[in-house]
């Protein structure tokens, strides 16, 4: 039998609780210190991989495109989301917490491919929340993964993320046609309604964990009217 390796720690800003980064084989996986079970797994990516496969479909072959990412993850929703855009568009991805985006540099990067490699991405350290605040249109994707989804997990700010005032604000930083995508656990028909309230076209989609199996993970996809 494999043993796991902790190959790392991090704070999560705001006594969000520490996160552990670990190896067993080929398989990484990001723990919460404390919380039973996996945040994610390197072997369970094919939701991440949908969120941006869906939201970045309207977009295909569109020239200079501008993708936000909200939480990088294990990196493959940001690597789905340069495979569907065009090599002058750009991508830029938000990670509050630095120590995982180191991680993507390391070890962890080959999993995805090290989307981080790519000249057409940005990093933007800190919160995604940040991004939103000019309300002016900067992007025609914005696609969020954090914790697990409109229901707070690991940091309690994030359920402002998903608030009525910040969709709105949110709404005002795509362009004309442009979609929001977000990752969640599981269906919540409020925030549907929400995300409708905010001036959002709003449709939904069941999408399995790993290749057409294990458990089932919803993706709102919200288009700007």
């Amino acid at each position: 039998m494999t043993l796991s390796t902790l190959l790392g720690t991090a704070d999560i800003p705001n006594n969000g609780g520490e996160l552990r980064l670990t190896q067993r084989g080929i398989e990484f996986s990001i723990h919460l210190k404390g919380v039973r079970g996996e945040l994610m797994n390197s072997r369970v990516h094919s939701s991440e991989l949908a969120l941006a496969e869906l939201g970045c479909a309207h977009i295909q072959g569109m020239e200079k495109a501008k993708v936000l990412v909200g939480g990088m993850g294990m990196g493959f929703t940001l690597a789905a989301a340069l495979k569907a855009t065009s090599i002058n568009s750009q991508v830029v991805v938000a990670e509050l917490v630095p120590e995982v985006i180191e991680w993507n540099k390391g070890p962890l990067g080959e999993r995805a491919g090290r989307p981080l490699d790519d000249n057409r991405v940005r990093v933007h350290l800190g919160d995604v929340a940040e991004l939103f605040k000019t309300k002016q249109a900067a992007y025609h994707v914005i696609l969020l993964d954090v914790d697990n989804g409109p229901e707070s997990f690991t940091q309690d700010d994030n359920s402002k993320l998903y608030s009525l005032e910040s969709l709105q604000a949110i709404r005002q930083t795509l362009h004309a046609g442009g979609m929001l995508a977000v990752w969640s656990a599981w269906y919540d028909q409020k925030f549907t309604q929400q995300l409708k309230k905010a001036g959002f076209k709003v449709k939904v989609q069941t999408v399995r964990a790993r290749n057409g199996k294990g458990s089932r993970h919803t993706i709102y996809l919200a288009s700007k009217k």
